[in-house]
């Protein structure tokens, strides 16, 4: 073997450092091949060994989380998405990745490739996409730059999405000064199979020939893999332009109906995408889940810029390409199907049973791994942990040097117009939420409902005039319930319990809709793993996230580790994103949030304040950001087996008929939650629909809603009352003729809760033990709708 064709340069231990390789990992690498490496090894071991390709800084923490359950037909780990039953033979898979590096280099392309590469990950499963999610955090709107990023994302992600003709129906936005330069960007799919359609990223059956199939390959996206996995500059930014994507929807679009036609006809021994690190991972990767070898020629890879070399080809993420192993004597379907939807091939290889993987470039062999090694057996590294020192001040924060607010007026609509928790309808009115007519529930209710039908699920023989020895069952309809969440602020204060929290409000936000949680995808953002500091966040986020998981029964089937998100002028908060499906039994099952008829009765489940919290849930709140420039504080609680209790009393709620809305609190706490309900109510036509209510707060004068004065009482500040964060409430309403059996039924399932007040009127009005304050809906329409709006003008 040639160490160093053509014009390659010599591999050494400086060029090993220029690939973000340790001086051990390159002395690893000689030892794995008991020689110097070539250049193209090299760079297909510094891509492989990457954070982003090997989680060699996070396999042991993931290795904490609960992955099994019941329903999983595809676990975590496993192939390129979990897969869980819903029953009927009916399957979902679904994952959420990032693509936090790229967006903030190239906004557009960085987002809208992001978008590409999560719904490959779902047909490669066998499965058709039918929805799309995402979780996106910025720095503040009045910087300039962040506009840009801002604007730059949500068009890529429009674009992306609605040129392949899948709604996004769902997500979530935070603007923290701590994501400045630095913005994260995650996108979640969802798609939908046959049990007996579950197709396998494995190189299974020796002599099986590998198709290469999708557009050339390009210079685009070099070595985009280990990009992501170095600390953010402005230098490397500049360097590493060309590791961002450039993608085609349209092009995507097609891949993916020739690959679900060609799965229809058995031919598939083995498909995967060319996503991070393209053709080196769907090679090596292929080879070691089947436990076989790969040999390929790259001189047959299809090319788009001249005069490329090996090293490049192996390393390139041009987008929309997937690798197909196909069983022996069935290549010409690969080809007829592939010819009919006017899309390139080349068959460019074999599987062997070798277990290696071969490279070879117009004969000569450039690369020789063994394909377990670089795939499976990268070095795992236990990061020192240490509590970071400001955590000190945050436990010793208090509410003493902050006044209690004297008028609530202006302070809810600066809450409302506070872009966190102001509407998003800036965003999604540019997504095509519609398309495929399967969004039941759209975005602005706590979580997104699709609804699963015949044409949801990917083709049979018999579609394409083909023999069906067995005919297909009937597709029942499903309703799948989708959510995301996480409050970095939360996770930055108190790590562990902020963990707890993103899982507890997914699944709140899921019992609200009426839908029993099946499980979990995270995306697991977080900064430099070699700071004990950082990493100590990182590792508390998923202890929290591993205990919620296991009280709600909701197994991790998969997800994405994205580390090094930080600037020069310092780390993003952490930030363990959750996003969660459910499904709903029976369509009358269905809430959403907003308020629905006069008179009807508005009653709070949950604890009003949590009485052992100092700051009585005030701590890391949108109020102590917004009204004092705070961030600070240990945020409230969360009770796991108290928040199961009230999923499942919401629950019974719902399928009794009792609950016609239901929403939870959270961000801006209380009184943000009423107003939403007044104000959120999804737009026909541009006339928005708004109901106000009377709501009579003085009984929670003292906590838990004992009265004022009463033995031991803890006073309820105002601010607390009515923007105070305690976890596990909702407000629901329901008929006025079902308040008592709803508060009694409440009560016998162990779930406090109390009526405040009815729904009518053009006014919230709230009345304290304070006095009373009373806000035009209208207003507060105005303020929340228009919000993201004005700052980007």
């Amino acid at each position: 073997m040639n160490d160093h064709p053509g014009n390659e340069p010599p591999v050494t231990l400086e060029l090993a450092r220029d690939h973000n390789l340790t001086d051990d990992e390159y002395e690893r690498i000689q030892r794995v091949l008991g020689r110097v490496p070539t250049y193209t090894e090299l760079g297909i071991f510094s891509v492989m060994w990457s954070e982003h390709c090997s989680y060699k800084n996070t396999r042991p923490l993931l290795r904490t989380l609960p992955t099994r359950g019941p329903g999983v037909l595809v676990g975590a780990g496993e192939e390129n998405a979990g897969i869980i039953d819903i029953g009927d033979g009916l399957a979902i898979a679904f994952k959420i990745e990032s693509h936090n590096h790229p967006s903030a280099v190239e906004p557009f392309q960085g987002a809208a490739t992001g978008v590409g590469g999560i719904i490959r990950d779902i047909f490669t499963m066998g499965a058709r996409p039918v929805c799309a999610m995402d979780s996106l955090r910025f720095g503040e709107l009045s910087e300039p730059e962040v506009r840009r990023l801002f604007r730059g994302v949500v068009a890529g992600i429009a674009h992306y999405g609605n040129c392949f003709g899948i709604p996004t129906v769902a997500g979530e936005i935070y603007f923290d000064k701590s994501y400045e330069g630095n913005p994260l960007v995650n996108v979640f799919c969802l798609g939908v199979l046959r049990h007996e359609q579950i197709a396998r990223g494995r190189a299974s059956g020796v002599g099986n020939p590998v198709f290469y199939v999708g557009p050339a390959t390009g210079r685009d996206g070099l070595a985009g893999a280990a990009f992501a996995s170095q600390d953010l500059t402005e230098e490397s930014a500049e360097q590493q332009r060309g590791a961002v994507q450039v993608g085609d929807p349209f092009m995507e679009k097609l891949v993916c109906e020739a690959c679900l036609e060609l799965l229809a006809t058995g031919a598939v021994a083995g498909i995967q995408d060319m996503g991070a690190a393209g053709l080196t991972c769907s090679t090596c990767e292929t080879a070691a889940r089947a436990g076989t070898g790969i040999e390929i020629e790259l001189a047959k890879v299809p090319q788009r810029a001249p005069n490329m070399t090996p090293y490049e080809i192996m390393l390139s993420e041009s987008q929309e390409r997937m690798l197909i192993i196909v069983r022996q004597g069935r290549d010409a379907e690969v080809k007829r199907i592939f010819d009919k939807w006017d899309l390139p091939w080349a068959e460019i290889g074999t599987v062997t049973d070798t277990g290696r993987m071969v490279v070879r470039w117009h004969g000569e062999v450039v690369a020789d791994i063994p394909a377990r090694q670089i795939a499976d057996e990268s070095p795992v590294y236990e990061r020192e942990a240490i509590e970071a020192p400001y955590l000190e001040s945050v436990r010793a924060f208090t509410l003493d040097g902050i006044p209690d607010t004297a008028d609530p007026l202006p302070q809810l609509i600066s809450l409302l117009s506070w872009p966190t928790i102001a509407s998003k309808n800036w965003v999604y009115r540019q997504y095509d939420h519609m398309v495929r007519d399967g969004s039941v529930v759209c975005p602005g209710s706590d979580t997104a409902v699709i609804r699963i039908k015949a044409d949801s699920v990917p083709p049979l023989p018999a579609d394409f005039g083909g023999a069906e020895p067995v005919p297909a069952a009937p597709v029942p309809e499903k309703l799948v319930a989708l959510t995301v969440d996480c409050n970095g602020t939360y996770v930055f204060l108190d790590p562990y319990e902020g963990g707890k929290i993103a899982v507890a409000e997914a699944a709140r936000n899921l019992a609200c809709s009426g839908a029993r949680p099946l499980g979990v995808t995270d995306n697991l953002n977080a900064a430099n793993p070699h700071d004990p500091g950082l990493f100590w966040q990182l590792r508390e986020s998923v202890r929290g996230v591993g205990d919620a998981c296991r009280i709600f029964q909701t197994p991790i089937t998969g997800g994405n580790c994205s580390l090094y998100n930080q600037v020069p002028d310092g780390p993003v908060d952490p930030t363990p994103t959750i996003a969660m499906v459910g499904l709903i039994d029976q369509p009358e099952h269905i809430t959403t949030q907003w308020f629905k008829d006069e008179d009807d009765a508005v009653i709070l489940l949950g604890e009003p304040c949590d009485a052992a919290d100092p700051l009585q849930g005030l701590g890391g709140s949108a109020f102590l950001q917004v009204a004092h420039g705070r961030k600070n504080g240990r945020p409230p609680r969360c009770d796991l087996r108290a928040a199961q209790t009230l999923h499942d009393a919401l629950r019974g709620l719902i399928c009794s008929g009792s609950v016609k809305s239901a929403h939870d609190c959270s961000e801006g706490g209380l009184a943000v939650c009423l107003a939403e309900c007044c104000i959120s109510q999804q737009v026909v036509r541009e006339t928005p629909r708004l109901m106000g209510a009377s709501i009579d707060l003085s009984p929670l004068a003292a906590a838990g809603g004992s009265a004022e004065g009463a033995p031991g009482a803890l006073r309820i500040r105002l601010d607390a009352l009515l923007f105070g964060e305690t976890q596990n409430r909702v407000v629901i309403t329901t008929h006025r003729l079902h308040v008592a059996k709803v508060l009694e039924r409440a009560r016998l399932l162990g779930v406090p809760a109390l009526h405040l007040g009815w729904v009518g009127g053009d006014r919230l009005t709230v009345r304290t033990v304070q006095g009373e304050w009373s806000w035009p809906v209208n207003q507060l329409h105005e303020a929340w709708w228009n919000s993201l709006a004005r700052r980007m003008e």
